[in-house]
């Protein structure tokens, strides 16, 4: 690059007159930061603002983070997906109350030791908390870098990554104690704002660019060509059966296991290869909780996304016979309008569903079809 002090002028220029007023851009509170670097991380800024509000104005504090009890903290993250970013998070802050007296550490090695930090959110929160000279890499990032200088580097893959990283730290401006020095923070944020708003993957805004005239791509007019479409990760096609048990006005759920979805609450289900497997193996995962009843089959289906995963969602109706288990640390019967629980989204689309006793006609199907989505 050429001209990289004009390009640095003419980037932080138009970011302190065009940047969007998000709530995270109003406080350098690193722990502020960390907590909408999490939010954000595979998730678009509108469906993350809400709950990063809500999420501070429950845990004002890294230390009031750490005190609460996990199940508190991923029934503040349900609906936001990618519930291991709120179990690092978690777990982070006990670390940073034990070891660091409730301070965010500034030091990298430090901060980059904590569960859930790798190197974009290390640069993220540093720089913009710390003003610690540090880059960023995301996708709109490596967009930026890779049509400024028309190079064909994917950020998917791992040799055009290690590129695209050594790129942006000769990028990043040095460190200055002078006054009126460029803040590294704002640097990244300029990075990261122009790639989300102007050099979208498709149909960029080129004529609203602040860099056209430092942009290789846009001169050789070739701009979406930049960066090369890299091989996406199949989707695994996936069917599961879900039980709706509904006993005096309330359904029953449970806490999952596994490293998906660990301690999330979802009506009970199975993952199923053809329906009397389904049957049976919905009737033994209820008897294994207690409850003993005929599943039948509805006309139900919702369709669900998780990361790679397509998934086709059977409901099926049981109604219990004889004694039912009580509520427990794996078990509840809740309402189905419930808030106070980490539900899945999963469960949110059942829960919302109303079975009633004509669920297996066709008709119920139709009904359910415009509130399903992938």
């Amino acid at each position: 690059m050429r001209d990289l002090p004009g390009l640095r002028r003419a980037l932080l220029a138009w970011y302190r007159r065009a940047r969007r007023d998000l709530p995270w851009r109003r406080t350098r509170d690193p722990y502020r930061v960390w907590v909408s670097e999490a939010m954000l991380q595979q998730t678009q800024v509108a469906t993350a603002r809400p709950y990063y509000e809500r999420f501070l104005t429950r845990f004002p504090s890294v230390r009031a983070l750490a005190r609460a009890p996990l199940d508190d903290v991923l029934t503040a993250w349900s609906g936001l997906g990618y519930y291991r970013r709120a179990r690092h998070l978690h777990e982070a802050a006990g670390i940073v109350v034990r070891e660091h007296a409730g301070r965010v550490p500034s030091e990298p090695r430090a901060f980059a030791s904590l569960p859930g930090v790798g190197r974009y959110t290390a640069g993220a929160v540093l720089s913009i908390g710390f003003g610690v000279p540090l880059p960023v890499l995301d996708g709109n990032v490596a967009r930026v870098l890779a049509r400024i200088t028309a190079k064909p580097l994917s950020i998917r893959r791992p040799r055009d990554a290690k590129r695209l990283w050594a790129m942006a730290e000769a990028w990043m401006p040095p460190a200055s104690k002078r006054r009126g020095g460029i803040d590294p923070g704002n640097w990244n944020q300029a990075l990261m704002e122009l790639g989300a708003t102007v050099c979208a993957p498709r149909a960029p805004r080129c004529d609203a660019c602040p860099l056209g005239a430092h942009c290789r791509a846009l001169a050789t007019g070739r701009v979406e060509r930049y960066p090369p479409a890299a091989p996406r990760r199949p989707v695994a096609r996936v069917r599961r059966a879900v039980a709706r048990v509904e006993r005096d006005g309330r359904v029953l759920v449970v806490k999952r296991r596994g490293p998906l979805l660990d301690g999330m609450w979802e009506p009970p289900g199975v993952d199923a290869t053809g329906r009397e497997s389904a049957a049976r193996g919905l009737a033994d995962a209820l008897a294994a909780i207690g409850v003993r009843g005929r599943v039948v089959p509805t006309s139900l289906r919702i369709r669900h996304r998780i990361t790679h995963r397509d998934i086709v969602v059977e409901i099926w109706r049981c109604d219990p016979a004889g004694p039912i288990p009580r509520s427990s640390a794996r078990l509840r019967w809740v309402a189905p309008g419930e808030r106070g629980l980490a539900f899945t989204a999963l469960a949110r689309k059942v829960l919302s569903t109303t079975l009633g006793r004509g669920a297996g006609k066709p008709a119920a199907a139709r009904a359910l079809s415009g509130r399903a989505s992938p």
